[in-house]
């Protein structure tokens, strides 16, 4: 019973556990116990779910949900609570205290209530009933219970359990000589019994008294705190506030003290209270405190911030009481009278909290109406410069003005009159309060609705936004392209433009640069000035995107970006010179002459073979041709001509005997040596692992120092680190596509790792890694998914021509594919074990029906165990501390790319497509080749679900599975991206109608490219892989070969610019399509759905048999 010695044995048994030699025979009620009495709730979590595994019970459910409370998950812990309502066994029934544990006040309140009906003399009823009393602010029943109880109540050991929460009760109404009766039963050496007893201390204004219990109660706290603090922050939260309510004590001694000292109090009570969590129960006893020395009607603005915490925590009766309190008056029993007026304010939060109920919104709409009838005449409009109006009434009238346009369209809809009525509250809003720039953000998106007035509204929004304005200024491009030919749109924009911050344009330059040749001169003239503009003042930003364009094959797109170019050479002549020779190197390593034959020639056979186009067929092999003619410039290009250069050389020339003479004799002569060449070359390729860049491009190596940026996400706040010269490492990598590790130093020091992909166009990427951006900022703004931690991880991506780019590689992640393959590989399980027991019970697996595809799937479900990625976070740990950090950020960036992707439309998510960091545990999502849905259009195994949940995946979570952390994460998820559709919308829309982009929504062709689970490896384990190639097939294991059935289409580069009719049905139809996702009309229901009902049948869809059995078996969907 020593702790040190318990703390030692544990982490022994959780070694020997990690070891091959198997874990201590100790039984794991004995290990859990333990662990949970040394407060390793981490190791007490683990052994108590693995007691769970064997067999749940009661009590272990209930030590599972205490367990996570203590490491603040309370998602798990409801996720327990939800677990025990589905099964409803009579062994697991689920108890009034798990409710409170959760702070469910009113479900445990119910529960408490209802037993004591039948069991009123139970002392942990009545107790249980107290504490739910207390947390919901019902203070008044409350303190009734305490005296009935107290007075009904004789035994010592009783009272003192009482005691604490009947003082709450008898402060909260006021009742002093009752607090002093009962805090005299509170054990003086506890926390609790001398925090009450210095609060009445300080009532009767014996402040040296109440100093000293203040002290007392503070050394009580101190080894509390000092151990939870070196466990987490979070952890040791509940201390924190009780320490900073002992220290706001003491400033109420000084507030009653010092007059002079009140106001500065006041204002640091006001800011500390903005970083406390918002948690109603915490905010109440700070509040309660302060309460001492000031009423609310005194300092109504945090307890205005008070209620309107109430209302976004659902907690609306003590939202309701806390505003009548304020008003003075409840206006619920007089629902005909006009609210009261006097504090204005507290009249605006009312109405807000009316409307909360759904039920109510009409009245709630209406008496703002005559609210703002009454405050409007107050306010003197801001037109002709007269500012001598009330601030604080200006902007509040704004807001009124603002909240009743969103009402309106909320109630009624969008169409042509509604819009103008709207537009009529947004107006008024924004002339009220002309910094405001939720007023000018809401005008703005309306007039981009009605095209009305669209000459203004984004411009003045995008100037009064606060850092991140991306979703306006993708708006205001929107526009701006589809009416920027107009006169007097283009004047407008001219003045507009003027003013703005040049770095507000650094984050739309991928979309400035796709409209850089449009046909419209005034939309392409202003185009290239601020294109210009954007070039003298961060030229490393712009010089890739632009060279990118130069290599363009569309004439109009390549010279335009030559005129930025050249006007960039006459301030940056040096840059501009080493950028264009650094990409030209860099897509020379990406893309070896042995891989340009090779990938063409495939092509070509296709092309010929495949689908008789023998004009196509030249189109593809004249390039190499001229390329070969040429010459080499390097001693790898040399080498290549020396061993191919003679056959490809006689194969053409007998091409050009069929061209004159149309003798198919002399083509396939021509064919026999192209098949040679590539039968010589598939040979060399995988022997490629290794480049020397003074053989592949000695340019490169002696590239003087330049002054590019390191890193794809660029802006003006981050240093231009230089590469040094001669210090670019090179690795080739031995995957299908065969990418090259790139390791450049900078002048800084330290190494920036790269990986240098050819074959692929990156450029959709990075408009993903756009849109993530602006994930972010939405999950980092909301306090809610910021606490959280909830971000997706982004890369740095940097396209340098149509097929080929670079990635930022990402440190210590694998593939799942490749991490599950280690692992089987280890324990000496076959990688395809449920593909071959699917075989063994049916050959034709393509040719079944789909109930028999169920039984055979749900056959290999059930003669495997399904927990590899469980099992691998668990050993791969170090210890039960680092390994619960990572199963909690695992589930949770699992659940955030459910959502952004489901969204998105992303599609092929095999296990070769997702990565595992293995140091924090996140899931990190690459190849963004498949969007909007583009998987599910497919002519052959078209996808069925919305993202990736199968069982390997589930099982990795807590017990409870999906039900906890992911369900929660995802609607929290779901519910900001809704809250924030406008936004989204802006993005998606730009992303859809981007004229270098939107070709691929076309493309719904099979899925793409073929590899084997135990053949050619995966994607690389630092970015996305190829848009060619797809997860690996256990069923196919076949070498490359010239023939029709083997050789796929390949993505092509299409630039030529035209949208075609059906292209332009097709993006408005996924237009219309993410906006139902984004407003749950995604289900094809008479009445939207809520986020809790839609989150719940996108899982339904993601973990149902039939569709996962009917995915390409390459996708895994078995694991």
């Amino acid at each position: 019973d020593i702790p040190e010695i318990t703390q030692t044995l544990l982490n022994l048994a959780e070694f020997m556990e990690h070891c091959d030699k198997g874990p201590l025979p100790l039984e794991l009620q004995l290990l859990g116990e333990k662990a949970m009495e040394c407060r390793a709730y981490a190791k007490a979590l683990h052994y108590k779910e693995e007691e769970f595994h064997k067999g749940p019970t009661s009590e272990v459910l209930e030590h599972l949900i205490s367990i996570n409370n203590k490491l603040g998950q309370k998602e798990a812990a409801a996720g327990l609570l939800e677990y025990a309502r589905k099964n409803n066994r009579t062994d697991m029934k689920v108890q009034e205290r798990w409710h409170e544990k959760l702070h469910d006040w009113d479900q445990a309140l119910q529960a408490y209530s209802t037993k004591l009906e039948t069991q009123p003399d139970d002392l942990a009823l009545v107790l249980g009933q107290m504490r739910c009393l207390e947390a919901l602010g019902e203070w008044g029943e409350l303190y009734s219970v305490a005296c009935d109880r107290w007075m009904g109540t004789m035994a010592e050991d009783v009272r003192a359990q009482m005691a604490r929460v009947a003082s709450a009760s008898a402060w909260a109404m006021g009742e002093w000589s009752m607090m002093e009766e009962y805090s005299r039963c509170i054990p003086r050496d506890t926390n609790e019994g001398a925090f009450y007893r210095a609060v009445l201390s300080v009532h009767k204004d014996q402040h040296h008294m109440a100093q000293q219990y203040i002290d007392t109660a503070r050394d009580l706290l101190d080894t509390e705190l000092t151990a939870m603090v070196g466990e987490s922050y979070q952890r040791a939260y509940n201390s924190m506030v009780a320490v900073q309510m002992l220290a706001e004590l003491e400033e109420v001694i000084q507030y009653k003290l010092v007059p002079e000292r009140r106001r500065p109090i006041t204002h640091i009570w006001w800011e500390r209270l903005q970083g406390c969590q918002r948690v109603v129960e915490d905010w109440q006893k700070i509040l309660q405190v302060r309460s001492l020395v000031l009423s609310p009607q005194e300092d109504m603005r945090p307890w205005l911030k008070f209620a309107s915490l109430c209302r976004k925590s659902g907690r609306l009766a003590l939202s309701h009481k806390t505003l009548v309190r304020l008003l003075g008056c409840d206006p619920s029993l007089s629902p005909t009278q006009p609210l009261p007026v006097s504090h204005p304010h507290v009249t605006y939060q009312y109405c807000k909290h009316i409307y909360t109920y759904p039920d109510r919104r009409q009245e709630a709409y209406g008496r703002l109406q005559k609210f703002l009838q009454f405050l409007a005449p107050a306010v003197v409009v801001v037109g002709g410069g007269n500012q001598n109006g009330d601030n604080k009434l200006r902007k509040l009238v704004s807001r009124v003005y603002l909240k009743l346009g969103e009402w309106y369209e909320q109630l009624h809809g969008l169409n042509e009159e509604n819009i103008a009525n709207i537009l009529t509250y947004y107006t008024h809003a924004k002339d009220t309060d002309e910094s405001c720039y939720k007023a000018w953000h809401a005008y703005a998106y309306m007039n981009f609705e009605a095209i009305l007035f669209y000459k203004k509204g984004f411009i003045r929004s995008i100037s009064l936004s606060d850092g991140y304005s991306l979703q306006d200024t993708l708006r205001l491009l929107t526009v701006w392209f589809e009416h920027g030919h107009q006169s007097g749109v283009y004047e407008a924009l001219v003045d507009g433009l003027r003013p703005s911050d040049i770095d507000t344009w650094l984050q739309v330059i991928p979309q400035l640069i796709a409209r850089i040749d449009t046909p419209r001169s005034l939309v392409s003239k202003l185009i290239h000035q601020l294109l210009m503009d954007i070039g003298k003042h961060h030229p490393q930003a712009l010089i890739y995107p632009l060279t990118v364009a130069a290599k363009s094959s569309v004439p109009a797109r390549s010279q335009a970006a030559e005129k930025i170019l050249k006007n960039m050479r006459e301030h940056s002549a040096n840059l501009v010179q080493q950028a264009m020779m650094v990409s030209e190197e860099l897509i020379r390593v990406a893309i070896l002459w042995h891989e340009t034959w090779h990938e063409g020639l495939e092509e070509a056979s296709r092309l010929y073979f495949g689908e008789r186009n023998e004009s196509g067929m030249f189109r593809t092999l004249d390039p190499l041709h001229a390329m070969m003619a040429r010459g080499p410039q390097t001693l790898k290009e040399m080498s290549f001509n020396q061993a191919y250069g003679r056959d490809l050389n006689e194969a053409q020339e007998w091409c050009r005997r069929y061209q004159r003479s149309g003798n198919v004799r002399e083509l396939n002569q021509a064919w026999d040596l192209y098949y040679h060449v590539f039968r010589r070359i598939s040979r060399t390729l995988p022997q490629l692992t290794s480049l020397e860049l003074q053989s592949v491009s000695p340019r490169l190596l002696k590239c003087p120092r330049s002054g590019h940026r390191s890193t794809g996400f660029l802006c003006s706040r981050y240093p231009s680190y230089l590469y040094s010269s001669g210090a670019v490492l090179v690795t080739g990598l031995d995957f299908k596509q065969r990418p090259r590790k790139l390791c450049i130093k900078g002048s800084n020091g330290r190494d920036f790792v790269f990986l240098l992909k050819g074959h692929e166009d990156l450029r959709q990427d990075e408009r993903v890694m756009q849109l993530f951006g602006l994930v972010n900022t939405l999950l980092i703004s909301n306090p809610d998914t910021f606490r959280r931690n909830l971000t997706i991880q982004r890369f740095a991506v940097i396209p340098l021509s149509t097929n080929s780019g670079l990635i930022g590689w990402m440190p210590h992640c694998d593939t799942l594919h490749a991490l599950i393959r280690d692992w089987r590989e280890k324990k000496k399980i076959l990688l395809n074990i449920e593909h071959r027991i699917m075989l063994r019970m049916a050959q034709d697996l393509d040719h079944l029906t789909l109930m028999q595809k169920v039984e055979v799937f749900e056959h290999a479900l059930e003669h495997t165990q399904g927990d590899d990625l469980a099992r691998l976070l668990w050993f791969k740990s170090p210890s039960s501390e680092v390994w619960f950090d990572r199963r909690t950020n695992y589930s949770r960036s699992l659940a955030v790319m459910s959502m952004v992707g489901y969204v998105l439309g992303l599609g092929d998510r095999h296990p070769s497509n997702l990565m595992l960091d293995q140091l924090s545990g996140k899931i990190i999502h690459i190849d963004f080749g498949d969007c909007f849905e583009v998987a599910m259009m497919r002519e052959k195994f078209p996808e069925k679900i919305p993202f990736r949940l199968t069982r390997m995946l589930i099982h990795a979570m807590e017990v409870t599975g999906i039900d906890g952390t992911y369900r929660m994460t995802c609607e929290s998820v779901m519910a900001l991206i809704r809250r924030n559709k406008d936004s989204l919308m802006a993005m998606l829309e730009a992303f859809v109608h981007d004229p270098l982009l939107n070709w691929r929504l076309m493309d719904n062709t099979q899925p793409k490219g073929k590899r084997s689970v135990v053949g050619e490896g995966e994607a690389g384990p630092s970015a996305p892989a190829s848009t060619s190639t797809i997860a690996p097939d256990p069923a196919i294991d076949t070498a490359p070969a010239i023939t029709p059935a083997s050789v796929g289409p390949q993505s092509q580069s299409r630039e030529d610019g035209g949208v075609s009719e059906a292209l332009n049905k097709k993006a408005v139809a996924i237009v219309h399509r993410v906006r139902d996702k984004l407003t749950g009309r995604d289900f094809c229901t008479e009445e939207p759905l809520d986020v809790h009902r839609q989150v719940e049948l996108l899982i339904a869809q993601a973990t149902s048999h039939e569709n996962l059995c009917q995915c390409y078996i390459g996708w895994c969907p078995f694991w």
